[in-house]
């Protein structure tokens, strides 16, 4: 979702795991940034020393950072590189300083603090001075090219180019065939030239990696979980196991009606796979925007949140012309449209936010709503890509977004304040531990309130109307739950499978593109329509890769989120089934959730969730639980049909073959 996705903190191209910041910066006596090192400090003086370091070079970091994703052009990209290049010199050089307390006596949290250090970033820096530069610029020169991307056809005066939003809307709502794969195959125009500095950056980040210690950057993405790095691939292969039967079930009743709507020779690829410009969505990942063919029971419990969110538009936008007196220039009239959806916006913040405030969590700070991305500015070029900031390790919060009136986006509001929430609640730690308590706890946080938006609870806050209790309408709700949750799970595994590859040069550069579609087969059972040759570079066209965002943070999440929510509706004392749970109000969820948040990396992982869940280990049993009731259904709608998929014409032997169901 994602998009939901949303990232953390950093929706740039250093994507620090950590993800933090604040201010000081003194003259370095040797390396830019550095400060003097004390004669005979100790492990924990160190520590204690470095966490204030970062705490002032982060910031700074952050801002540059921020600027370039609000802010695209030359000069903030140069800037974003620049002091980029400068947090990750002074990284090498903490690291470098950390490696003579090696053996010596010290306190766990300044064992854990020294361990955590090198995996600080998602971008291990070369020790090279030269490559450590060339490697900065060649991310903000990747974040901007995403962030600016176009897709333009015509020429001269009839030229018109539209980004990413523009796209996304024509997948979102038209139903035409040709006109989505023209919006589909036009936003993938824009990732080609990506792939000859991406094929760089590769080797750069691997020469960092090594530089530390480890094999390749992906293993170095591995190790960042409390366990093995091989431990935590077998992990995410056995928490697939329990939810793939789940995926093909809604896999092959998604193509079933594809077919119908579009005709058996367009409404499937090859051997049982999905047309990827016909999922509502740009890389397939959540499928929700699909309701208007997917709804199972016609207007039972309507939740059409969608219509309400543009009449809440409509109002303000009514209220605006209210104001007004005469008759409005082109250009006022415009002015009258944005203030509307500012205010749109805000109001969609707002209710996310008293989501948080119900469970007994703080308001949001003024600087929030002061410095936060609402909506697209019209002046100047922006990531939209949401994601939530942590600036200064202390008030300075914020969310970037380009906000319009919908479902996708309302809910990834919630997402996102999630991580706010998260930063709010760990501010009292050390800086190093401002993090989660492992990269997928920072995601499931927001998606677990997602989760506790029942339709009972949608109705309270005025989107939906009056629910009917009946089997139509509880199907009717799983399967919006679904959309978003289930078709996600493949996804939030491949584009990692992908990376790790690449990493360890299983896949070449001459194979990019052919390996990413056979993943994308095997996992999401999803091919393109038209040959997608080397000549295209499709991975570039989803933010996570040119951002250098790892990912498996997201299938780990979207686990996590229900064991989360099960735990919460535990503490609420809720009895009920699962999937009718809300626990919106709810102070004793509210206090156990914020004591696990606060918490942030300062202990491993498996005691965080044990001391919200009662256990150690990830589960997926919370989701065959929430879902059990589609799952039964989906199996009803789908015998007599051929389910599964099979990877003709790629090296995805793995791929499911197809089976009759019945």
């Amino acid at each position: 979702m994602i998009h939901r996705h949303a990232l953390l903190a950093l929706a740039v191209a250093a994507s620090l795991l950590s993800l933090s910041a604040c201010k000081k910066e003194e003259p370095a006596p040797t390396a830019p940034g550095a400060a003097v090192i004390p004669e005979g400090e100790t492990a924990d003086q160190f520590v204690a020393r470095i966490n204030e370091e970062y705490r002032a070079l982060a910031t700074e970091l952050n801002r540059a950072q921020w600027l370039a994703s609000t802010y695209i052009n030359a000069d903030s990209e140069a800037l974003s590189a620049k002091t980029n290049e400068r947090f990750l010199g002074q990284l090498n050089s903490w690291i470098a300083q950390s490696r003579k307390f090696e053996g010596q006596q010290m306190s766990p949290d300044s064992a854990r603090t020294i361990m955590l250090l090198k995996l600080n970033t998602a971008m291990p820096p070369p020790k090279d001075p030269a490559k450590l530069a060339e490697l900065t610029q060649i991310a903000s020169k990747m974040e901007g090219m995403y962030g600016s991307g176009k897709y333009c056809t015509g020429e001269g005066e009839a030229q018109k180019c539209r980004q990413l939003g523009e796209l996304e809307d024509v997948l979102r709502t038209s139903r035409d065939y040709t006109t989505q794969l023209d919006a589909w195959q036009g936003w993938h125009t824009i990732s080609p030239p990506m792939r000859q500095d991406y094929t760089r950056f590769v080797d750069l980040v691997n020469e960092g990696a090594r530089d530390l210690g480890f094999a390749d950057t992906g293993e170095m993405w591995r190790s960042g979980y409390d366990m093995a790095p091989a431990e935590i691939a077998a992990e995410t292969d056995r928490l697939w196991g329990q939810v793939k039967p789940l995926y093909e079930q809604l896999h092959c009743y998604t193509r079933t009606k594809l077919k119908a709507k579009y005709g058996s020779d367009k409404g499937v690829v090859g051997d049982g796979l999905l047309p990827a410009h016909l999922l509502g969505n740009m890389w397939q990942q959540d499928w929700g925007n699909l309701w208007d063919i997917l709804e199972p029971y016609q207007g039972a419990g309507s939740l059409d949140i969608t219509s309400s969110l543009k009449a809440m538009y409509e109002e303000n936008y009514r209220e605006q012309q209210r104001k007004f007196s005469g008759e409005p220039t082109p250009e006022q009239q415009v002015e009258l449209e944005r203030t509307a959806q500012l205010g749109t916006a805000k109001q969609m913040t707002e209710r996310a936010q008293d989501f948080y405030t119900s469970l007994g969590m703080q308001a949001l700070p003024e600087s929030y709503w002061e410095k936060t991305q609402f909506i697209k500015p019209r002046d100047r070029d922006v990531v939209c890509h949401a994601s939530a900031w942590e600036v200064n390790m202390a008030e300075d919060v914020r969310t970037k977004m380009c906000i319009k009136p919908n479902e996708e986006d309302f809910t990834t509001i919630y997402h996102e304040l999630g991580h706010v929430y998260y930063y709010l609640a760990y501010t009292k730690q050390p800086p190093l531990f401002h993090s989660g308590a492992n990269d997928g706890f920072h995601e499931a946080i927001g998606d677990t309130i997602v989760l506790a938006m029942t339709p009972q609870y949608l109705r309270s806050i005025g989107l939906v109307g009056e629910q009917q209790q009946s089997n139509e309408s509880l199907i009717n709700s799983q399967m919006r739950m679904a959309l978003q949750k289930v078709s996600f799970l493949p996804f939030g595994l491949m584009i990692d499978r992908w990376r790790w590859g690449v990493f360890d040069g299983s896949i070449k550069p001459d194979n990019y593109n052919k390996a990413w579609w056979e993943l994308k087969a095997k996992y999401q059972g999803v091919a393109p329509v038209t040959p997608r040759g080397e000549e295209n570079f499709d991975p570039g066209a989803k933010y996570h890769v040119p951002g250098n965002t790892p990912y498996t943070r997201y299938f780990l999440s979207h686990v996590l989120q229900f064991q989360f929510y099960k735990s919460l509706c535990d503490a609420a004392g809720y009895k009920g089934p699962l999937y009718e749970c809300s626990f919106y109000g709810n102070k004793e969820a509210g206090a156990k959730y914020l004591a696990m948040l606060s918490k942030g990396a300062s202990q491993p992982w498996q005691k965080t969730l044990k001391e919200l869940t009662g256990g150690e280990k990830m589960d997926a049993s919370a989701i065959l639980e929430y879902f059990a009731p589609l799952q039964t259904w989906l199996k009803e709608q789908n015998e007599g049909q051929t389910c599964g998929w099979q990877a003709s014409g790629t090296a995805t032997a793995a791929a499911k073959p197809a089976t009759k169901q019945g």
